[in-house]
């Protein structure tokens, strides 16, 4: 895709999803000097420090240490363990939740991985439940947390589901069906909950054209990429690539986001994280569980 894109002469791709595929398509758009941004996570996503690149979410070591202080100083969790599937961006992210715990003085009783698309997670559920764990966290693709869950729940572990950001997907609710109550997901807040001016506004634009909400936080961290982009060329008056990247990095100072002042580090990085913990209730809505 990223070699059409670049015949097609595109000077820009908005979001890239998930951390493996955007960072596969890297280096095509850095040769053909095209801009990319990405709602991926995965920390490996900047270490090339392309000027092409930058990230319209935020990494997963925000999320991680997020997370850890969730876990050990507000909900006090004796027993954690911590799931995730084989890819860089659900490893990654365990990874980087286990080591934010472990130096909060927390206590991973479990860190294990899974074969998504497996559907049957009986024996390692079974191993945990050996452990007695507070918490099962899980940092994968809701297409295998919301079956992680369903199963929690059958062979009777007695502890809280909490998922990473790309388990807060309408098709979560579908796949756990009732067991989906109760779940907590971390991830970015959702518009109708920022404060924002540009938040308020996209909601109800939003609404007003598909009369529903936004299914799903990536479409809006997204439209943020591509908004910065449009700044860029704007700003800068040109369509030269190399001048609308460095008016992101060095210019470009909070600009105002659906998803909160949007600043980007010289190496593609976005900073200021905002982050949030959902509670899934009996209907489907989610309710503020902890916010930081």
């Amino acid at each position: 895709c990223a070699k059409k894109l670049a015949n097609e002469g595109v000077i820009a791709v908005i979001g890239s999803y998930t951390s493996g595929a955007t960072e596969a398509a890297q280096t095509t758009y850095y040769r053909n000097k095209i801009l990319q941004t990405s709602d991926g996570t995965s920390d490996s996503l900047i270490k090339r420090k392309y000027w092409t690149f930058f990230r319209n979410s935020f990494p997963n070591s925000a999320q991680g240490e997020f997370t850890a202080d969730y876990f050990v100083n507000q909900k006090k969790y004796e027993r954690i363990a911590v799931l995730s599937d084989y890819s860089s961006y659900s490893d990654g992210l365990a990874n980087s939740v286990e080591d934010s715990i472990k130096k909060l003085g927390g206590n991973v009783a479990f860190r294990g991985k899974i074969k998504s698309g497996t559907q049957n997670f009986t024996a390692i559920l079974t191993k945990i439940k050996a452990l007695n764990p507070d918490v099962i966290y899980y940092s994968g693709y809701y297409t295998d947390g919301g079956l992680l869950r369903v199963q929690q729940q059958q062979l009777g572990i007695n502890a809280d589901f909490v998922g990473g950001d790309s388990n807060d997907n309408p098709d979560f609710l579908k796949l756990a069906g009732k067991a989906a109550e109760g779940v907590y997901l971390v991830n970015v807040p959702t518009p109708d909950i920022l404060p924002y001016e540009a938040a308020k506004k996209y909601l109800t634009a939003y609404e007003d054209r598909f009369n529903m909400k936004p299914p799903s936080i990536w479409a809006v961290v997204n439209a943020d990429g591509l908004r910065a982009v449009m700044e860029g060329v704007e700003k800068t008056n040109s369509f030269d690539t190399k001048k609308i990247s460095d008016y992101i990095r060095n210019d470009m100072k909070d600009f105002p986001g659906i998803t909160g002042p949007f600043n980007i580090r010289e190496d593609g990085e976005r900073v200021g994280a905002s982050l949030m913990v959902y509670q899934i209730q009996n209907d489907g809505s989610y309710k503020v569980s902890f916010n930081k």
